[in-house]
């Protein structure tokens, strides 16, 4: 598990700035390489395939269980086969820490 993954989100609730790219690329590096921008930079996105639906539905269960306890809510969509997360700080419009932690706890699932 990295180091990122083990710390905690901090409530958000607006009124602070998003991270800029510069610092944000710092902690996307962090991540595994299927995490790519999205919405021009506000937001992270993985695309995750698995064999069947038993193994996509038991990770989306997973993640949404890493969203209730991290209280930090990813757009989840998911097929048969795949899921695509995507994380940024609705309240910032944009991204911050929280983001890039959530999404190293879902890294250190498939390690």
């Amino acid at each position: 598990m990295s180091e990122l993954a083990t710390r905690r989100c901090k409530p958000c609730e607006g009124g602070v700035p998003a991270l800029d790219l510069g610092a944000a690329a710092k902690l996307k590096e962090q991540l595994d390489g299927r995490w790519k921008w999205a919405r021009e930079g506000k937001a992270i996105e993985a695309v995750f395939a698995f064999d069947n639906y038993y193994q996509t539905s038991a990770f989306v269960n997973a993640v949404v269980w890493i969203a209730h306890t991290s209280d930090h809510h990813p757009e989840i969509s998911f097929g048969y086969k795949n899921c695509t997360v995507s994380y940024w700080t609705h309240a910032v419009n944009g991204l911050t820490e929280n983001d890039f932690i959530c999404a190293a706890r879902i890294d250190a699932l498939l390690a």
